[in-house]
C-alpha cells in the first residue's frame, strides 16, 4: 500500500507562518503558586454591571424558583428591598470569583478546594455595578502532589458605591511554575506552553 504525503499548499504554508509571532510571545495567564505573595490584595477590572437578564437567566437555568428574584410584583410588595427584585446572591458569588481568574487562575488552577464563611452583607439590584479584590491569606505546598500548591484566597465583592456584597474564603490548588522539558517558566509562556486549565 502506498502513502501518499500531501504537501501543504502555498496558502496552507502562509498561514502557518503567520501563526508564528515575530519576537518574543507572551501568552495571557494566572500566576503559578511561587507568584502568590501572602497579604497582597489583587483589585481585579473592569467591573460587571449585572442586568436584569442576567439575573433572570441565571435564576431559572439553575431551576431557582425565588419569587424575590423573577416576579416583579411579588418582590414590589415585599418590605426592606426597595420594592425591587433581588440579584440572586449565587449569580454574585460566581461573578466574584470570575472577576479575579484572569488576574490570578486562568490556565494555572488544578482544583477549587472548597468555600468557608460566605457572607451577602448587603443585596444587589438591576443595574448595579460588581467590583472585586482578592487577597491571599497563606499558601503551602502541597504534601501528597508534587509541583502543586495550596493558596487560600479571601474574595471580596462591592458594588459601585463601594458597599460590600459578597465575601468568601476559598481554597485552591495551584500549579507550580513548570521546568521540566520547558524550560523556566518564562520560556514556557513564550512557547505557549502552560499548564493544565482548571477550573475557575
Amino acid at each position: 500500500m502506498t502513502e501518499h504525503n500531501e504537501q501543504p499548499s502555498q496558502e496552507e504554508q502562509q498561514g502557518q507562518q503567520e501563526q508564528q509571532p515575530q519576537g518574543k510571545a507572551v501568552v495571557q495567564r494566572g500566576l503559578w503558586f511561587e507568584e502568590f505573595e501572602e497579604g497582597t490584595t489583587y483589585l481585579h477590572r473592569p467591573g460587571r454591571t449585572v442586568t436584569e437578564a442576567d439575573n433572570t437567566l441565571f435564576t431559572t437555568q439553575t431551576m431557582n424558583t425565588q419569587p424575590l428574584h423573577l416576579d416583579a410584583a411579588w418582590a414590589s410588595g415585599q418590605p426592606g428591598f426597595k420594592g425591587e427584585r433581588l440579584v440572586n446572591s449565587m449569580f454574585t458569588l460566581s461573578t466574584v470569583v470570575g472577576l479575579s481568574v484572569s488576574q490570578l487562575t486562568l490556565g494555572t488552577i488544578v482544583a477549587n478546594l472548597g468555600f468557608k464563611e460566605i457572607t451577602f452583607p448587603a443585596p444587589m439590584f438591576h443595574g448595579d455595578t460588581l467590583y472585586a479584590e482578592t487577597k491571599v491569606l497563606g499558601k503551602r505546598l502541597s504534601s501528597s502532589r508534587p509541583n502543586q500548591g495550596i493558596v487560600e484566597l479571601e474574595h471580596i465583592g462591592r458594588n459601585q458605591d463601594g458597599t460590600v456584597v459578597c465575601t468568601a474564603i476559598r481554597s485552591t490548588m495551584m500549579q507550580c511554575r513548570p521546568t521540566d522539558g520547558a524550560g523556566t517558566a518564562d520560556t514556557a509562556d513564550t512557547a505557549g506552553t502552560t499548564a493544565p486549565a482548571g477550573e475557575a
